[in-house]
């Protein structure tokens, strides 16, 4: 299964997520078999759009509008080929310790995490796998990024999506 992983998108009022899109990555998206956000939408409309994408799994953000924080939950949790994934916009990290985020994984049983707020990738593999995707839209100090998750028979193997301007490049890892 092939899982697209966004976050933090940050799409106000008027604004199309689409439009402001690398092509390439939209085009990721639709050949996506799980569209997964992790929180920031901001709108209702960009929400909307993800889910007319495909399958979207997705949590509220700390930004969202009400509305989506009463449409969508704080964590949620899938299982994917044997892979329990979980989802959470903003958990217990600091930039130099991601033990916060290990304990909340194990907490919430899964073997992948997957968080947003911080606007620029991450992923740490040690006894759980952390992931945040960074963002699409607004990086921050980083290039615009997402992830893309390939899991198979419980092997997990991942790129993270680099884009510029209409271009995207990988990063490849792998957790067996």
């Amino acid at each position: 299964m092939k899982l697209i992983i966004l976050s933090d998108t940050h799409i106000r009022s008027g604004q199309s997520l689409l439009e402001l899109l690398p092509d390439d990555l939209v085009t990721i998206i639709k050949n996506s078999d799980i569209l997964i956000h992790a929180g920031d939408f901001e709108t209702l409309e960009c929400y909307n759009e993800l889910s007319g994408l495909g399958d979207l799994v997705a949590v509220h953000g700390d930004t969202d509008v009400p509305e989506l924080m009463e449409l969508l939950p704080e964590r949620q949790v899938i299982e994917v080929e044997g892979v329990k994934v979980g989802v959470i916009h903003k958990g217990q990290l600091t930039s130099d310790n991601p033990d916060g985020l290990r304990y909340l994984a194990k907490e919430m049983g899964v073997d992948v995490l997957i968080f947003g707020h911080f606007h620029h990738p991450i992923i740490e593999d040690f006894e759980v796998l952390l992931l945040s995707p960074g963002s699409a839209i607004v990086p921050g100090i980083a290039e615009p990024s997402a992830i893309e998750l390939d899991i198979f028979e419980g092997r997990v193997r991942g790129r993270v999506i680099r884009c510029d301007g209409d271009v995207c490049s990988y990063f490849e890892y792998e957790r067996k």
